[in-house]
């Protein structure tokens, strides 16, 4: 029986005692890799690179920021409204959930970072002083040039706006909107698998020479290395904790749902950016068996409002520049920063050192911090801040997989676990 001419003519098999011919297939060099040398490199080549070539890498970063700060607010606009409408009726319970879990997750990181805090800070720093330091942004590499790229509108206005528009989807027929909508997410993904991801790596490089180059990361984290040790092992007990309780909502082993959101915490290492990682962050969420509708909601959501990883340094660090300024540990007072410091996470920007930006104004009002403190305080947040955020996009997973447990039945769409849109080299 002859094949129909449009059938590819079969491989021929191999001759016996030969090996089969080798697949054509190349492996893919994914995004993990490429960071980890990015890392490498930019560490490595700030000691010896010449400021003139430095600043070649420092302008395209500027660029970079600029261009990421612009797409921010349209990337919550392309994914979250449409994910909304998928949802159907259970969309405003959704969004109260989602925002009610994310709120609980920052206090209680919070709270966890303050009650270790004031227990082992005044026995670790005890006759500890801080020098002064300057602020990273004075002594930073200046780039040949600058774009100014204003975003269409403000991060929370885009928020706004995609609540209303998305819920307001849910509550007609569908039709020539919602798909407009699609499309729009449609261009976002492809904007983001076409310029965000390739040039990831090499923003990711250049913020490490920039760093090295300056020295500010090596003298805060000399001055602070009790604290930073100790941060980091919160991080750990917190993703730990996340991932069992993500872990009881999926029925999946917990850990290994930690190991396949290790390319979302390392991307976020690098960017320090909870925005830059969101597409990353979807794709490790949805091969976690998180649905794509639930997934593509949440995600993006969580990048804007959910920074537990941050309200934890910052809380530390709150705490350790108190101890070491001689400054009084007053529990009422904490208690009550650390409830304010989660609302302000949400009007927080998800890009390099938003979190920190937005936490000044109660850290003074609140703590009583003058400029030097205030100061003190953004140098060393700044310093390791890609390890709040990595800490942030990596609980977003979890949250995820939460909400889709406690959402299972209340939405109308499909919402069995998918592959979703692949993003090309994650």
């Amino acid at each position: 029986m002859t094949p129909p001419a449009d059938t590819p003519p079969a491989a021929p098999a191999p001759v016996d005692g030969e090996p089969a011919a080798p697949s054509r297939r190349r492996p893919r060099f994914g995004l993990l890799p490429r960071i980890v040398v990015a890392i490498v490199l930019g560490i490595l080549l700030g000691l010896v690179m010449p400021e003139a070539l430095a600043r070649v890498f420092t302008t395209f970063n500027g660029l970079f920021s600029a261009f990421l700060e612009f797409l921010i607010p349209l990337i919550i606009v392309g994914l979250v409204t449409p994910a909304i409408g998928e949802l159907g009726r259970g969309a405003g319970r959704m969004l109260a959930l989602t925002a009610g879990i994310a709120y609980i997750s920052t206090i209680l990181c919070g709270l966890l970072a303050l009650a270790v805090s004031a227990l082992l800070l005044p026995r670790m720093l005890a006759g500890a002083s801080v020098g002064t330091l300057e602020n990273p942004e004075d002594s930073a590499i200046a780039p040949y040039f600058t774009i100014e790229m204003p975003p269409v509108f403000e991060v929370m206005t885009a928020l706004i706006l995609a609540f209303c528009l998305g819920i307001g989807l849910t509550l007609v027929r569908r039709g020539a909107l919602q798909e407009s909508f699609e499309q729009l997410r449609t261009i976002v993904v492809r904007t983001i698998e076409a310029i965000i991801i390739p040039l990831l790596p090499i923003y990711i490089f250049g913020m490490f020479l920039g760093l090295t180059m300056n020295g500010q990361i090596w003298t805060v984290i000399g001055t602070f290395l009790a604290v930073v040790l100790m941060v980091f092992v919160l991080t750990v007990i917190v993703l730990l904790a996340q991932y069992c309780v993500a872990g009881w909502a999926m029925r999946r082993n917990p850990l290994k749902m930690l190991w396949r959101m290790l390319p979302a915490y390392a991307t976020a290492l690098g960017t320090s950016s909870s925005a830059a990682t969101i597409p990353v962050t979807l794709q490790c969420t949805k091969r976690n068996g998180v649905a794509a509708p639930i997934a593509d909601f949440v995600v993006p959501l969580c990048a804007t409002i959910h920074l537990a990883g941050s309200t934890l340094k910052i809380t530390s660090f709150a705490v350790a520049i108190m101890v070491v300024t001689g400054m009084p540990l007053d529990p009422a007072k904490l208690v009550g920063f650390v409830l304010m410091l989660g609302i302000v996470m949400i009007a927080a920007p998800g890009v390099p050192g938003g979190a920190i930006m937005a936490a000044a104004g109660i850290l003074s009002s609140m703590l009583g911090f003058g400029e030097a403190a205030v100061g003190l305080m953004i140098a060393s947040y700044i310093a390791i801040d890609s390890f709040g955020t990595a800490t942030n996009v990596t609980g977003d997973g979890a949250i995820a997989a939460l909400v889709s447990r406690l959402a299972r039945g209340r939405v109308s769409g499909d919402l069995e676990a998918d592959d979703g849109v692949e993003l090309a080299g994650v």
